[in-house]
């Protein structure tokens, strides 16, 4: 089968990639919204849908990042909003989904991608880290979850994208807090999949090992950085859960490094 592939190129201002036509939706006149947008995953992701046409609304604590970003899509052609906030504060998240219901009127998807680590023995962890740990990396996406659903109900229509980690069904040592929020994570994606499925709306996690962000230095110093997943290859993975047909569904998705062992 001959395989049609369309080219976005660093002139364009976006990242160079090529991808199956239909791995790249039309997302013309969509609203997407991005947390932890600032960098690494969050930036790659946001790029992706802005160069296929959504309007990406970039929500992170780092405005000069964001603001960037936003800058940077803008001068490429494509468009896009920044809104700062503290994803761990629900006051933070509700004045966000305002201005979104405000000034776009509608919400098509959300990726839930803002996240911490804090690593240790867990003879010696900390419960305020534990608490830190959960409030962005639990309580941010539940509320962004409900607030999300307010515009995408009434619309019966929606997707909502929560990035999780291979420790989402995993264990490794100095991470107990870390994993058991990617656990709780994984409850929340299916529990709301159950929930709203029947309204319309779709729900996934994406479930990557070790990327070549930030992050991943404190949590697996082992791993060699050239064996590392790059935040484009989770973009992709998003956008290829938007151009499924209204027909298909996709739960969660593992994406590992290519040298770890299979299964």
């Amino acid at each position: 089968m001959r395989r049609v592939h369309q080219m976005i190129s660093h002139s364009d201002g976006f990242p160079a990639t090529m991808l199956p036509m239909t791995l790249q939706p039309t997302l013309t006149g969509k609203i997407a919204l991005v947390t932890g947008a600032g960098r690494g995953i969050g930036k790659a992701i946001s790029l992706a849908l802005a160069s296929a046409g959504a309007h990406v609304v970039l929500t992170a604590r780092t405005e000069p990042q964001i603001t960037s970003l936003a800058e940077q899509i803008t001068k490429a052609g494509g468009s896009a909003t920044a809104i700062p906030a503290d994803v761990s504060l629900e006051r933070d998240i509700e004045g966000v989904f305002k201005q979104v219901a405000q000034k776009l009127g509608r919400l098509d998807v959300l990726v839930n991608n803002a996240g911490i680590g804090i690593f240790g023995q867990t003879a010696e962890f900390a419960v305020e880290s534990l608490d830190a740990t959960f409030a962005t990396n639990v309580r941010g996406p539940f509320v962004c979850c409900r607030e999300a659903l307010k515009l995408m109900l009434p619309a019966k229509s929606g997707y909502i994208i929560n990035i999780s980690s291979v420790v989402g069904f995993k264990g490794y040592p100095n991470q107990a807090a870390y994993t058991a929020s990617k656990h709780a994570i994984m409850g929340l994606t299916k529990a709301l999949a159950a929930e709203v499925n029947s309204q319309g709306i779709r729900v996934s996690a994406i479930l990557p090992g070790g990327v070549d962000t930030d992050m991943v230095g404190d949590a697996r110093p082992d791993l060699k950085r050239e064996h590392l997943l790059q935040p484009d290859d989770i973009a992709q993975t998003v956008m290829y859960l938007l151009s499924l047909s209204e027909r298909a569904a996709v739960d969660q998705i593992y994406v590992r490094r290519r040298n770890s062992a299979p299964f």
